[in-house]
Parts: structure tokens; sequence; C-alpha cells
């Protein structure tokens, strides 16, 4: 079995080149394209950007000053369904695309740098219950491809799915009992079995191998239905069972608000 350190540093090597790689989708955009809108309401190219700025900045005060973090969580309390969208807001407004630019490169390496300076067992606050490095680093990768695809979606640009979409999915089925909870439902007690194939025909599997409820399919199609950047009916992701039907529904692997998903292609 990896030693824990070689997995949180596999981690964090991972959630830098998920970085670099939307960083070099959006290094030489012009103005114009900046302020393409994306899928998400009201948000451009540049605030999606703004977004992963913000989140690293306060990730990285989670990680270095964890009692100042306890201002971050009183915000979201104050606003919960506004804080996040005005943060964006405020740097598209303050920030040339450049500058934006300039501040996320930073704020990616400051951030990189702490996760790995972080002693081992290290738990950081968060808003919801702490994190490891590790989860940390997989929390902000997923967060990363998720608003990427947002990103590609906006400049019509197909992404070639990389091996680093198993942590997507893998923070996907942790999270299964939240996405019933955020809802104000009573998560099924059954683990669910998840068997998904990569594009290069490998194999991701979790849960019990004798579970009835299960789910099946492409690993990019189920990263997409828990980070809700496609609906399930454009999706191949399959359940057996109404447990595992029910969570394909309200799937969701980022914290916060369930979020309202995408619409069908067929109702666009």
């Amino acid at each position: 079995m990896p030693d824990a350190s070689d997995v949180t540093a596999a981690v964090l090597d991972d959630m830098r080149e998920e970085g670099a790689e939307l960083d070099g989708l959006v290094a030489g955009l012009s103005a114009h394209e900046w302020a393409a809108s994306t899928p998400a309401e009201g948000w451009t190219v540049a605030h999606q950007i703004a977004h992963l700025n913000w989140t690293d900045e306060v990730a990285l005060v989670a990680a270095t000053e964890p009692d100042a973090f306890a201002a971050e969580v009183e915000k979201a309390l104050a606003a919960p369904e506004t804080f996040v969208g005005e943060a964006a807001r405020e740097a598209v407004t303050a920030l040339t695309p450049q500058a934006l630019l300039v501040e996320w490169r930073t704020g990616r390496a400051r951030l990189q740098e702490a996760l790995r300076a972080a002693p081992a067992g290290t738990k950081l606050p968060w808003y919801g219950p702490p994190m490891s490095v590790a989860s940390m680093g997989t929390a902000r990768l997923m967060e990363t491809w998720a608003h990427g695809q947002d990103i590609a979606d906006a400049l019509g640009v197909t992404r070639r799915p990389t091996a680093r979409l198993r942590h997507v999915a893998r923070i996907g089925v942790r999270a299964r009992d939240y996405a019933y909870l955020v809802r104000g439902l009573q998560p099924p007690c059954e683990q669910f079995r998840v068997e998904l194939r990569s594009e290069d025909g490998e194999s991701v599997v979790y849960g019990p191998e004798d579970a009835t409820q299960r789910v099946t399919g492409p690993l990019l199609d189920f990263c997409l239905l828990v980070t809700q950047r496609a609906h399930r009916d454009d999706l191949a992701v399959e359940a057996v069972g109404a447990d595992a039907g029910q969570w394909l529904d309200i799937a969701q692997a980022f914290a916060g608000p369930a979020g309202p998903g995408r619409p069908r292609k067929a109702d666009l």
C-alpha cells in the first residue's frame, strides 16, 4: 500500500497539472473570449477564473491561518446563496483578464506550496467537515476541472479526458450521502457499486462487488453528472435499482446548496 505522504504528493501533482491545463486554455484568449458567456447563468469565462482564484485564496487561508478562516465561514453563513457569486463579480470588476490570470497563477502556486508544507495528518477547516490535505487537493482539482468544463463549453472546445478524472469520480462517490442530506433526504443505508470505464478502457470501481444498487458508465460521463455539467438524459450513465436511480438525479460532488444542474440538450 502506498505511503500516505506519497498519495498526498500524487494528488497535489495532479491538482497542479489540472490547473496548468486550464491555464493553457485561457492564456491566449482575446478580450472578447474572456467575456464569453458560459453555461453558468450570468458568468463569463472571466467569472469562472475569478471564482477559482477566490477559492484558492480561501483554501490558502484555511491552510495557513485556520483561525482566520472562521471569518470566511461567517461570510458564507450570512449569505449562503450569494457569497460565492459576489466574490467572482467583484474580481471581474476590479481586474483586467490579464491581471486576473496573474493573480490566479500566483494563488495556485502559493496554495501548492502551503499544502505540500502541511505536516502529515493535518486537518484543514472548510465549509463543512475539516479536510485532509489530500482531500483538499482533490476538491480543488475537481472544481478546477468542473469550471474548466464551463469554459471549454463557452469556447466550443472539446477537452481530452485524462486519468485525473478518477479524482473527480472519487469525490462524487464519497459525496453521495451529502447529496441526499443537502436536499433534506435520508441517504440509503446500502452501499452502491459504481463501475466506470475510462477512455483507454481501464476500470474505475467503488463499492462492494455484491451490491444490488449499481451505477455503470463512462468515467467522463459520471464526472459530468456529479459536477452537474450535463443532464443525466444526455449521458451514458446507467443505474440498477431505485435508490441508485434516485442518486443519479441528485448527485453532486461539490459542497454547498443543491445546484440547478444543466438542462437537457433537447430543451435548449
